[in-house]
C-alpha cells in the first residue's frame, strides 16, 4: 500500500513541475516567435543585438527543459528507491569506519551532508559544463578555461563545507537540547548566521574567488558619487570586480550593513577594465612589443562595455531597491518564513509516521526531519508564498 503522505508529496511535486514546464514552454514560444523588436525598444535596441539576445534565450530555454526533466526524474528515483535512508545508512557506516561513535547523530549528519553535497555536485556537473562550455561559449559569454572552472569548483566545495558543517552541527544541537521553545533559539541562531555572513562575506570570502579594486578616479566615479548623494545613499566605497575572467555578462550590486554601503561594478560594464589596464602595464614592464600591445588593446576595447549613462542607469536600478527597502523587506519576510518553518518542524519532529513515509523506520534523524519538512511538507506553502 502506498503511503498517503509520500504519495501526496510526490503528486504535488509532479503537478508543480508540469505546471512550471507548461509556463516555460509558453515563454519558449515567445522567444521563438518574437522576430521583431518590440515597439517600446525600437529606439534603444538594434536588430542585431535583439536577435543575438533572442537566440541566446532560445538556447537557454531548450537547455532548461532538458535539465529540469533530468532533475525531476533524479529526485523521483531517489525518493521512490529509498535514496535518503540508503545515504543515511552509508553515512553511519562511514562514520563508524572513521573511528567515530556510530550512534552519534551530529557526526553522522555531517557525513551525510558531505556525501549529499558530493553527490549533487557530481550529478549536476555535466549540465553545468554544458551550460558554460557549450551554450555560453556559443554565444560568446564564457571566458573560463576548464582548469579555472574546476579550481573554482573545488574552492566552492571547500568553503561551503567549512561553513555548513559547523552551522549544521550547532543547529542540530540547539534542536536537540532547546526544549519546547527550540524554534525560537534556532531562528535566532539562523538570523545571527545570516547577519554574520553578510558582514564578512565581501571582506573574507568573496576575495577567495575574485579580485576587487577601487574604481579609478574619473567621470564615472564622480557621477556615481553624485547620484548617491542625491538619494542620500550612504556610500563608502565603489569597487570593481574582475567578472571578465568568468563571463562577459555584466552586473552591478551593493552590499553592506547600516551606514557603510559599497557599490560593486563588474568590469564587463566598463569600456576600459582597470584589470586589463594592469595587464597592459605589466606587458610594458615585460618589454612586450608595441605592435603586440596595440593589437591586444584593440581586441579588448572592441564592442565592449557600456556608456557612463548606461552604467548610471544600472546603478540607479540597484539604488532603487535600497530606497524602497526591498532588501530589508525581503530579509523580514524570509525570517518570518523561517521561524514559521521551524515552528511547524517542532510540531512534526516527533511524528514517526512522517519519517516512515520516507523510509526511516527505526530512526528519526533531526537533519532528515528538517529536509523533509523544509523541502517536501512545506512545498505547497513555498509555491504560493
Amino acid at each position: 500500500m502506498v503511503d498517503p503522505i509520500f504519495a501526496g508529496v510526490l503528486t504535488f511535486m509532479w503537478i508543480t513541475f508540469l505546471w512550471e514546464t507548461y509556463l516555460s514552454y509558453r515563454q519558449h514560444k515567445v522567444y521563438l516567435n518574437t522576430k521583431d523588436i518590440p515597439v517600446e525598444l525600437k529606439d534603444s535596441l538594434d536588430k542585431q543585438t535583439f536577435e543575438k539576445s533572442r537566440l541566446y534565450q532560445v538556447d537557454r530555454s531548450k537547455f532548461g527543459f532538458v535539465s529540469s526533466i533530468y532533475s525531476q526524474l533524479e529526485l523521483t528515483v531517489i525518493l521512490l528507491f529509498g535514496g535518503l535512508p540508503f545515504l543515511w545508512a552509508v553515512s553511519g557506516s562511514l562514520n563508524e569506519a572513521l573511528g567515530f561513535d556510530a550512534t552519534h547523530e551530529i557526526k553522522q549528519s555531517c557525513v551525510f551532508l558531505v556525501l549529499s553535497t558530493l553527490f549533487s555536485t557530481v550529478t549536476s556537473l555535466p549540465w553545468k559544463l554544458y551550460s558554460n562550455f557549450v551554450i555560453e561559449e556559443r554565444h560568446g559569454f564564457n571566458k573560463q578555461t576548464l582548469g579555472f572552472y574546476f579550481k573554482d569548483l573545488v574552492k566552492k566545495l571547500v568553503v561551503t563545507t567549512a561553513i555548513s558543517l559547523p552551522v549544521t552541527s550547532i543547529l542540530i544541537w540547539i534542536i536537540k537540547w532547546g526544549g519546547q521553545y527550540f524554534f525560537i533559539y534556532t531562528w535566532l541562531f539562523a538570523l545571527g548566521v545570516s547577519l554574520f555572513m553578510i558582514a564578512i562575506y565581501h571582506d573574507y570570502i568573496a576575495p577567495l574567488f575574485d579580485r576587487y579594486i577601487p574604481l579609478p578616479e574619473g567621470h564615472l566615479r564622480t557621477i556615481i558619487e553624485d547620484l548617491a548623494k542625491r538619494v542620500n545613499f550612504p556610500l563608502s566605497k565603489i569597487l570593481v570586480v574582475e567578472g571578465s575572467k568568468r563571463s562577459s555578462h555584466s552586473n552591478a550590486y551593493f552590499f553592506g550593513l547600516y551606514k557603510k554601503k559599497v557599490i560593486v561594478l563588474f568590469d564587463t560594464l566598463l569600456s576600459v577594465s582597470p584589470f586589463e589596464e594592469e595587464k597592459k602595464m605589466k606587458k610594458v614592464n615585460d618589454n612586450v612589443s608595441e605592435e603586440a600591445k596595440e593589437e591586444q588593446e584593440k581586441a579588448n576595447d572592441n564592442d565592449k562595455g557600456c556608456t557612463s549613462e548606461e552604467i548610471l542607469a544600472v546603478i540607479g536600478h540597484e539604488l532603487g531597491h535600497w530606497k524602497l527597502n526591498h532588501t530589508l523587506k525581503n530579509l523580514i519576510i524570509s525570517q518570518i518564513n523561517l521561524i514559521l518553518t521551524f515552528f511547524v518542524f517542532g510540531l512534526l519532529m516527533d511524528n514517526k509516521t512522517l519519517y516512515k513515509s520516507f523510509g526511516f523506520y527505526s530512526q528519526e534523524p533531526t537533519l532528515i526531519g528538517l529536509l523533509i519538512v523544509f523541502q517536501f511538507i512545506f512545498s505547497p506553502y513555498n509555491e504560493v508564498r
